[in-house]
């Protein structure tokens, strides 16, 4: 391959990269495009890093030309939420704000709960571990002491369990 150096002392930074990489797919795209400047084919540098022909030419060619930043392949942002992050806060507001009579008069909101909270009210379609996925990101957990009902009486309970006529 004939591949010249973009700037002066890229060869020597390619070197220390490569050093200093330890993965080795990305340690090896240095090596190609340090071994294709030393003036090496493409079917030689695959043979030496056991890599496909194409894959070392698409990495020369990325560093003809973008330069050694280019060599490495740029960050991939991955799918959007489908509840966007700037509404996160709207959402822990309400969670936090506990069960509104529209969401069927419970005492404690469950994950079918929030499923049907984020899509009545946020207009995102949830699974049911995709809604547990998101409470533990948002920093909640799924696990929690039992409720006790609003009219709960802890004095009649007492009395109760006192007096009770056990077998």
């Amino acid at each position: 391959m004939r591949l010249t150096e973009r700037a002066a002392g890229d060869v020597e930074e390619l070197e220390r990269r490569s050093v200093r990489e330890r993965d080795a797919l990305r340690r090896d795209r240095y090596r190609a495009v340090r071994m294709a400047l030393d003036g090496k084919q493409a079917v030689e540098i695959a043979k030496a890093l056991g890599r496909a022909r194409r894959s070392v030419q698409d990495w020369a060619y990325a560093y003809r030309d973008g330069g050694i930043d280019a060599v490495q392949p740029a960050r991939r942002k991955g799918r959007e939420p489908k509840l966007p992050r700037r509404r996160e806060s709207e959402l822990k507001a309400r969670l936090d704000g506990g069960p509104r009579p529209e969401d069927g008069g419970v005492c404690t909101l469950r994950g079918r709960d929030v499923v049907a909270i984020l899509e009545r009210e946020f207009g995102a379609k949830y699974s049911l571990g995709g809604a547990y996925d998101l409470l533990h990101r948002l920093g909640y957990s799924c696990l929690s002491p039992r409720p006790l009902h609003e009219k709960s009486d802890p004095h009649a309970i007492r009395h109760f369990g006192d007096n009770a006529p056990f077998l």
